[in-house]
């Protein structure tokens, strides 16, 4: 009986001592480990290639000498963009599709062979009477032909025209104007109150222009990105950069073709995760920017009871070959202030690390019902 008695304490010392063993070991892989600082990697060359097999990504602190290089980067490349932009405005030509209202005066019959005046436009892209252009780019007027017209300036035709009239009519008078511009046109999309195509007429239309015949900005438009589409090539266009640096968005001409898209400001959300009271995809402001602070603010700020403010993440390009990680050690109010000045950009991700004791107290919950049954069906079985 002394044995038994004796025995029974000694196993359950081995099995307490092993789960004190088990529990000691779990907290060098705790859910929610922290990340390396740059500080705490090794420098030396003989450490360099471990280094980068082990953390194939840098982590960067956020500073003023950071944020100082990331506005000046961002500033030039918009600045490139918008010189690729801007440009002279190109006087209107004729194209297939638009129809000319043509008069030789004192010969009025002459407008016997224009689309029937009776046939009334109902429908924007129905013809108002007049000549149209052919598929061909040709012009058809009685006594001078067929004229090819396509690329032509209405004053140049006007020329065209008397000059072959000459041969019907002594010293024709002729007048040309385009009656409907149809040739040519842009696309508006997006986040705009009436989407759609734009005709182009004699007067250039220019990116203020299209903003405004679209009828304005909807209430999720994202005003800081943009986005033209001209033979082939996206140019990223932020009217909120433009406003504060002076630049004139009706500089900013728009041709034949081109596609304006206005995204919604909830393409380009950034998540917040992690130690927040509300892990959220944070939006960005009417003028399409949302700083640091911003982000955490509508996650409902840092969860005091389990965040480490000291580590606080935001990762950037994870899907590309490149992503990069800024850190940020939030735990004075003056680093707020690089938390407000730090800009995010679409699809970045905030993250707010636990506490060491937080992140010890979820291993706890993990392994202790396990220890517990092992407890149990040991003393059941002895």
């Amino acid at each position: 009986m002394l044995a038994v008695f004796l025995t029974r304490p000694a196993f359950r010392l081995g099995v307490l001592m092993t789960a004190v063993s088990l529990l000691a070991s779990a907290c060098a892989v705790a859910p929610g480990m922290r990340m390396s600082s740059p500080a705490a990697l090794p420098v030396t060359s003989s450490d360099a290639q471990a280094t980068s097999a082990s953390l194939p990504v840098l982590i960067e602190d956020i500073d003023i000498t950071l944020i100082g290089q990331m506005k000046s980067q961002l500033a030039q490349a918009r600045s490139a963009q918008l010189l690729d932009l801007v440009s002279t405005p190109a006087v209107y030509t004729l194209g297939k599709g638009d129809v000319l209202q043509i008069t030789v005066w004192d010969h009025p019959e002459l407008a016997a062979a224009q689309v029937p005046s009776g046939q009334t436009a109902t429908r924007a892209f129905d013809p108002v009477p007049g000549f149209m252009i052919d598929e061909d780019g040709n012009l058809q007027f009685p006594y001078a032909g067929s004229l090819h017209v396509e690329g032509l300036k209405p004053a140049e035709v006007q020329r065209e025209l008397t000059a072959r009239l000459t041969n019907a009519f002594i010293k024709p008078q002729v007048t040309v104007r385009v009656a409907s511009f149809r040739a040519k046109q842009v696309f508006v999309d997006g986040q705009v109150h009436a989407p759609g195509a734009l005709p182009l007429n004699d007067i250039p239309m220019t990116l203020y222009d299209a903003i405004n015949r679209a009828g304005g900005f909807g209430d999720a438009a994202d005003q800081s990105r943009l986005i033209l589409v001209r033979d082939g090539r996206s140019y990223p266009i932020s009217l909120t950069d433009m406003f504060d640096t002076g630049a004139n968005p009706a500089k900013v001409s728009l041709r034949d073709g081109d596609l304006l898209r206005v995204p919604a400001r909830d393409e380009n959300g950034v998540y917040v995760m992690g130690e927040v009271n509300k892990p959220m995809t944070a939006i960005p402001l009417r003028n399409g920017r949302l700083t640091l602070s911003e982000a955490i603010s509508q996650a409902g700020s840092l969860n005091s009871n389990t965040a480490d403010a000291s580590d606080v993440y935001v990762i950037r390009n994870s899907l590309g070959p490149r992503p990069q990680v800024y850190h940020l050690a939030a735990r004075s109010p003056v680093s707020m202030l690089l938390a407000n000045q730090f800009e995010l950009n679409p699809r970045d991700i905030v993250y707010v690390d636990g506490s060491d004791l937080v992140r010890f107290s979820r291993v706890l919950s993990l392994l202790l019902p396990a220890v517990n049954a092992a407890l149990t069906g040991a003393i059941v079985t002895k």
